[in-house]
């Protein structure tokens, strides 16, 4: 069977519909030598290259016959050679291919390191120059830069001033694309300046329409039904990193900036740094740095000196420490908080192991306060010894603390999931809820009544069963991964309901009236109204008053949108509202004897 049917993969024969005409032309005349080359270049490099592309004729004169063609090459496994040694050596080779075809094709290999660094020092014009390419082998790469380079342009054509970051995630850089691959994008819209609306209606409004870019990029590059948008608002998305959300701490970790206002690449920097609040990528990282650096030690012996030796033991001391919901403390601090905690309030380490994390401390102390000159061999050797046996035991205290966690996640889930249960309950009027009659309530007056879809009863049950076997001892470590999975995903689908619920009973309390050419609205909430004088003027001039017994308004304040939005972040569900008649005197007084309310806006 031909290499080219082995797998399917984008060919001429399946050309984007952005490509212009005369280079469909100019492929169709060429099609026969390009799919040589590409059968060639395979044939040897099929597990390193990710695509093979037709770039746009050269503008000079001298050079109108060139056939230019790209070679994106995955570089990520290359540890038997530099980098850059790879791709001069790759290049070499297939120019050779290239000219037994015919001396007008022109490859030109790029690593895929090189194509993400450009984009890391905010260099783009890989990425516009790949957009306008034309696919001879696709892995996927291609596809993904095209689509997401179009959308970014459209994004921000329109929304420049709110656009933070535009950044490509997911499988694709993570090493695994495929041509089924979905294309995964995140973009961080600046919410920190915004005054005509809320913040949730700044994100839902430009979702909605980014989200509708992303059709019309797929339609214009036949790239359709694969990009798969994600739209954080800035103050949202960095109290994500700050709890620790999995996604986003993944997202930093892999993502890659196809736009970036200086904002993405900190937080990227600080995460491999392993400076963001602890996380399971910071804590792994710190894990893992201790056994790659005493492998470096024995390769270079009294070379590598005490700098190594001294990281290699404090980074996962610190690890455990953050594993344990501790704040990582200073190098010399560590000793003292492991032997607090983990040998005297814990029980869990012994004491002679945090005697060898200090020897450590203390002999890279003096060598670098110039006590002390030199490490001999000996003394190297030994420091090496104890430095190992000391990882070795840190890999148990991980799991025992990790069990400890367990045990306390199990509880934590467990307990939010009835809380949140019990507010959705109360929201349908039922105050008090055994435990043990929950999930027949929750059953009865949520879910066979079409509020919520039956999986998430599912999952409640799920999370009760786990909660009952680990009162029982019965609970395995399998169970919790499959229970902290479970609560996650029911935690976040009940808040978002609660949130959507508290918005349409929000909508309920206001009163949008028109005076003039003008359009105002009263809030009314509990025993305090806001009034928004001009709801379409830039800089709203918002007041609040007290609502008196006979439903009157009391006397009239200066008021602004920060107060406002206290308000309603205070507001748990509004009680039911009435409208009576001593409030339309008041509307009058305020907007004027014209003043119409509007009904079902």
């Amino acid at each position: 069977m031909p290499l080219a049917a082995k797998k399917k993969k984008e060919t001429l024969d399946n050309l984007p519909k952005d490509i212009p005409d005369e280079t469909k032309k100019k492929l169709e005349a060429i099609k026969s030598k390009l799919d040589k080359f590409k059968d060639k270049v395979l044939s040897k490099f099929e597990d390193y290259i990710m695509g093979i592309a037709l770039m746009p004729p050269s503008k000079d004169e001298k050079k109108k016959d060139d056939i230019n063609m790209l070679i994106l090459v995955d570089d990520s496994d290359s540890t038997k050679m530099p980098k850059e040694e790879l791709k001069e050596k790759l290049h070499t080779i297939i120019i050779k291919m290239a000219e037994e075809i015919d001396k007008n094709l022109k490859p030109d290999v790029l690593i895929l390191t090189e194509l993400w660094q450009s984009c890391y020092d905010a260099k783009y014009e890989l990425l516009q120059m790949m957009a306008l390419a034309a696919p001879v082998f696709d892995k996927g790469m291609l596809a993904a830069i095209k689509i997401a380079e179009v959308h970014k342009t459209m994004v921000l054509k329109k929304f420049e001033k709110y656009i933070v970051s535009y950044v490509l995630a997911g499988s694709l850089v993570q090493g695994r694309a495929t041509p089924q691959s979905d294309i995964d994008v995140f973009i961080v819209i600046d919410d920190t300046d915004v005054k005509k609306m809320t913040r949730a209606e700044l994100k839902d409004k430009l979702r909605a329409i980014i989200i509708g870019m992303g059709l019309d990029a797929g339609k214009m590059t036949g790239i359709e039904n694969k990009l798969n948008i994600q739209v954080y608002i800035l103050t949202d998305f960095w109290e994500n990193i700050k709890e620790a959300n999995p996604i986003i701490f993944t997202f930093l970790r892999d993502g890659v900036p196809f736009y970036d206002r200086g904002i993405f690449m900190p937080w990227k920097q600080l995460l491999h740094m392993g400076r963001v609040k602890p996380s399971p990528e910071a804590i792994d990282m710190f894990k893992s740095t201790g056994d790659q650096m005493i492998q470096r030690i024995k390769l270079k012996l009294r070379d590598i000196g005490m700098e190594d030796l001294f990281y290699a033991t404090l980074t996962p001391s610190q690890a455990a420490i953050m594993l344990f919901g501790i704040p990582p403390p200073t190098p010399k601090e560590t000793p003292e908080v492991m032997m607090d905690v983990f040998v005297k309030k814990e029980k869990i380490l012994e004491k002679e192991y945090v005697q060898i994390l200090e020897n450590i401390i203390q002999v890279r102390k003096e060598l670098e306060h110039g006590t002390k000159k030199d490490v001999s061999g000996a003394e190297l050797d030994k420091l090496l010894s104890s430095a190992e046996k000391y990882l070795k035991r840190l890999q148990k205290l991980f799991k025992q603390i990790e069990k400890i966690k367990e045990e306390d996640v199990v509880v934590h889930n467990y307990d939010s999931v009835v809380t949140i249960i019990r507010d959705i309950l109360r929201l349908e009027g039922i105050e008090k809820v055994k435990d043990s009659e929950m999930i027949t309530i929750f059953k009865a007056e949520v879910v066979q009544k079409g509020m919520i879809p039956e999986k998430y009863l599912r999952l409640f049950k799920e999370v009760v069963k786990s909660k009952k076997d680990y009162d029982s001892k019965k609970l395995l470590k399998h169970d919790v991964s499959k229970l902290n999975k479970n609560a996650r995903e029911l935690i976040r689908f009940l808040v978002e309901y609660i949130q959507r619920k508290r918005g349409r009973e929000l909508e309920k309390t206001k009163i949008r009236v028109k005076h003039g050419k003008k359009f105002g609205e009263v809030i009314l909430l509990g025993k305090q109204a806001f009034i928004i004088h001009d709801i379409d003027n830039e800089d709203k001039d918002i007041s609040s008053a007290e609502i008196k017994a006979d439903g009157s308004l009391g006397t009239i304040k200066k008021s602004s949108l920060e107060e406002l939005e206290k308000a309603l972040t205070a507001v748990e569900i509004p009680a039911k509202v009435f409208i009576k008649e001593p409030i339309f005197e008041d509307l009058k007084n305020i907007f004027g004897k014209d003043v119409e309310v509007l009904v079902n806006y």
